[in-house]
Parts: C-alpha cells; sequence; structure tokens
C-alpha cells in the first residue's frame, strides 16, 4: 500500500523537466564576454625585451645570437658561456634541481661579465631588470667564470671606474 502512495510521487518526479528541479541556471555567461588583449600584449613586449637582452649578452660573449631563441640549445650555449659541462642541461630539466642550477649559472653568468654574487641573484630572480643591464649596459664579457674559479686562476675585475 505504500507504494501505491509514493506512485503519484515518482510519476510527478519523472514528468517534471529536470532544469525545475534543479537550482541552478544553464545559461552560459562566459562566452559573451570579451577579454582584453592587454595583457597579452604586455607579455608579448616582455617577451621580446627578454630575447633581445638575452641576443646582445650572447653576442658580447663572442656567441651567435640567433641561439638565444633555440629552446634547449640557448641552454647549452649558456653552460658552455659561463664555463660549466654541457651536460649541466640534463639539470635543467630535473624539477627543483634546475631551481640551484638555474641560480648558480645565473651568479657564474654575472661573474663572467665582472659583477659580482648579488647581481647574479638578481639575474635570478629580477631577470627582467637584471638581463637587459647586462645586455644593453657597458659590461663586458671576461671569460668564462667557473672554469677560471676551477683552475684556481682569479677572475680579473674591471678597473674601478672614477666618478
Amino acid at each position: 500500500m505504500k507504494s501505491l502512495l509514493n506512485l503519484p510521487l515518482i510519476a510527478f518526479c519523472i514528468l517534471l523537466p529536470s532544469q525545475f528541479l534543479l537550482a541552478q541556471d544553464t545559461t552560459d555567461y562566459t562566452t559573451s564576454a570579451g577579454t582584453s588583449p592587454v595583457p597579452a600584449i604586455i607579455g608579448l613586449l616582455v617577451a621580446l625585451l627578454m630575447i633581445v637582452a638575452m641576443w646582445k649578452v650572447f653576442v658580447k660573449a663572442g656567441q651567435p645570437g640567433w641561439a638565444s631563441i633555440i629552446a634547449i640549445y640557448n641552454l647549452y650555449v649558456w653552460c658552455k658561456l659561463v664555463g660549466r659541462p654541457g651536460w649541466w642541461i640534463i639539470l635543467m630539466l630535473i624539477p627543483f634541481v634546475n631551481i640551484i642550477v638555474g641560480i648558480v649559472l645565473c651568479i657564474d653568468m654575472a661573474k663572467s661579465f665582472g659583477k659580482g654574487a648579488g647581481f647574479g641573484i638578481g639575474l635570478a630572480f629580477l631577470g627582467i631588470i637584471f638581463l637587459p643591464i647586462l645586455g644593453f649596459g657597458s659590461a663586458q664579457y671576461l671569460g668564462a667564470a667557473a672554469v677560471e674559479v676551477a683552475q684556481g686562476t682569479p677572475i680579473p675585475l674591471p678597473p674601478p671606474e672614477s666618478a
């Protein structure tokens, strides 16, 4: 007898369209609003600045500038530029290890251009500021810093500028 009392309720639920049972609106508003192109333009300008700055750094070091735009090859050239072995690009593919290796490469790059370790830390964490300074500034490539440190020869620093 109880099942017969539930029959009208079951029939009502089956016949009632599902959109009335759900307390959700099925209208999709995400496609009607346009997005702003400003973030994309800013991102492209930042990427272009970084590519040009890295190109200038490679040219200053006597490497081909086009090497800065080839994905894995630029890491290889970067390792050679600072005096690290080429197999370090494998370390750059390992998560979390690549962070440490990237910081070491940035510090070595700063030393290769006669800058200090602080400038290298700046390259690692604020590359958008420090890489253009290195590329467009007056810094000169002095040689691979890691090779000179490993051989025990001091890195020649440029003469102090008089004010």
